[in-house]
C-alpha cells in the first residue's frame, strides 16, 4: 500500500510539473517576444504579485475547507497563499497584449472546473485598437471579469475577504469584447462575446452564445458609477435555462479620508427550458472604508444575500445569508500591505456545520500579507 501510495503522490508530482512546464515555456516565448520587440512598443512591464493569508473559522472544520460558496481565502487553520501571479503586458499604440500564471488556493478553488493548463492562467488577451480617431479596442482572450467592483486580488479591494456576491459572480471571463473609451476618459462602454457564465472551456453540449456588458461613468475623479450585465446559459442545450443578471455598484468618495460603496446584483433564471417562469437570486453590499492614519484604514461591510432557490448556491437548503465585517488595513511599505479582518456570516436556516451539527452561525478572523 505504501509503494502504491508513493507511486500515486509521483504521478500526481509528475503531471503537475509537465504542466507547470508549458506554462512557463509559453511565459518565456512572451517573454523573448517582448524583449525582441521593446525598442517599437510603447511599453513594456514586468509585474508580480503575492498574498499569503492565515484564516481561523471558529466552527473548526476538519477537512479544513470553509464553506462551498467561499472561493477566495477558502483555507481554514493554516499559512497558505491565496493568490501568486507573474505577469507581462505589453502595449504599442494600436496593440496590447497581456499574459499572466497564477497559483493559489484561489485558482485550485474557482479554476476547478477547468482542464489541465487553463487552472493557471490567470490572464490572456490580445488587443487591437479599431479607429484612427476614436479610442476603440477590440480584445479576445481571458480576462478578468467585467462585473463588480470586488477583483481576485485582494490589495485592489477594500475588503481582506470577498462579499458573497463577487465570491459566486464570475471573477474571470473568456471571449471578445469591444470598448470604447470617452476623449475625457468619463465614459466607457464595453459590449462582449463569452463562452459562458465564468468559463475558459465551454461546458459539453453548450453552444448558446453568452453576452454581456459594461458602462463605467465618472463624472469626477471623487465617483465612479458601474453597470453591468451577462445574458446566457450555464447548462446544456438539451436543459437550456436562460440566465439573466445584472451588477451594479457605485463609488463615492465623501471626504478625502472617507469613501463609500454600494452594490446590488439580481439575476433570474429559466425553471426549465422555455419557462416563462424564473428563480432569482439577489445581494446588498454597504462598504465604508476611513483612513484613520496616512498608512492605516479601517473598513466596515454590511452585506446581505438571497438565493432561496439555490441557483448559484446549492447546498440542499435555501440560502438567505446576513454578513458583517471590520478590517483593519496597515501599509507596511509602498508595495507591502498587512491586513487583518474579523467577519461573521448568518444565514436564516442551519447551513453552517460545527462539530458534525448544523448551526446558522459562521464566524472567522483572517489576516494576510
Amino acid at each position: 500500500d505504501c509503494k502504491r501510495s508513493c507511486s500515486k503522490y509521483s504521478l500526481r508530482l509528475y503531471q503537475y510539473l509537465c504542466q507547470m512546464k508549458k506554462i512557463l515555456f509559453a511565459f518565456s516565448i512572451f517573454i523573448n517576444t517582448i524583449s525582441y520587440s521593446q525598442d517599437t512598443l510603447t511599453k513594456v512591464l514586468i509585474s508580480g504579485y503575492a498574498e499569503t493569508y492565515y484564516c481561523y473559522d471558529i466552527n473548526q472544520p476538519d477537512d479544513h475547507n470553509r464553506p462551498g460558496f467561499i472561493y477566495s481565502h477558502n483555507r481554514h487553520n493554516e499559512v497558505n497563499l491565496n493568490l501568486g501571479y507573474l505577469k507581462a503586458s505589453l502595449s504599442r499604440q494600436k496593440t496590447r497584449a497581456n499574459f499572466a500564471i497564477m497559483a493559489g488556493t484561489y485558482s485550485n478553488a474557482n479554476l476547478a472546473a477547468e482542464q489541465g493548463v487553463l487552472k493557471n492562467i490567470f490572464e490572456a488577451n490580445i488587443g487591437i485598437k479599431i479607429s484612427k480617431s476614436k479610442n476603440i479596442w477590440v480584445d479576445a482572450g481571458i480576462f478578468p471579469s467585467h462585473i463588480g467592483f470586488e477583483s481576485a486580488i485582494s490589495r485592489d479591494c477594500w475588503n481582506l475577504t470577498r462579499s458573497i456576491l463577487a465570491d459566486n459572480s464570475p471573477y474571470y471571463e473568456a471571449g471578445a469584447k469591444i470598448t470604447f473609451i470617452s476623449k475625457n476618459e468619463k465614459l466607457q462602454i464595453s459590449g462582449l462575446l463569452l463562452n459562458g457564465w465564468q468559463r475558459i472551456q465551454r461546458i459539453d453540449n453548450n453552444n448558446t452564445p453568452a453576452f454581456g456588458h459594461q458602462l463605467t461613468y465618472k463624472p469626477s475623479g471623487k465617483i465612479t458609477i458601474n453597470s453591468s450585465s451577462f445574458i446566457g446559459s450555464d447548462s446544456p442545450d438539451s436543459l437550456r435555462k436562460m440566465r439573466y443578471f445584472h451588477n451594479f455598484y457605485a463609488q463615492i468618495q465623501l471626504t478625502k479620508k472617507t469613501g463609500i460603496i454600494a452594490g446590488f446584483d439580481f439575476g433570474m433564471q429559466q425553471q426549465f427550458k422555455k419557462s416563462d417562469k424564473y428563480h432569482t437570486w439577489y445581494s446588498p453590499v454597504l462598504i465604508i472604508r476611513q483612513q484613520v492614519r496616512p498608512n492605516t484604514f479601517i473598513a466596515l461591510r454590511g452585506e446581505y444575500y438571497s438565493d432561496i432557490n439555490q441557483v448559484i448556491i446549492a447546498n440542499g437548503s435555501p440560502f438567505e445569508c446576513i454578513g458583517y465585517s471590520i478590517n483593519i488595513d496597515h501599509l507596511i511599505a509602498e508595495n507591502i500591505l498587512f491586513r487583518i479582518e474579523a467577519r461573521g456570516l448568518t444565514n436564516q436556516e442551519n447551513y453552517f456545520t460545527k462539530n458534525d451539527k448544523a448551526v446558522r452561525e459562521n464566524y472567522f478572523f483572517t489576516t494576510s500579507l
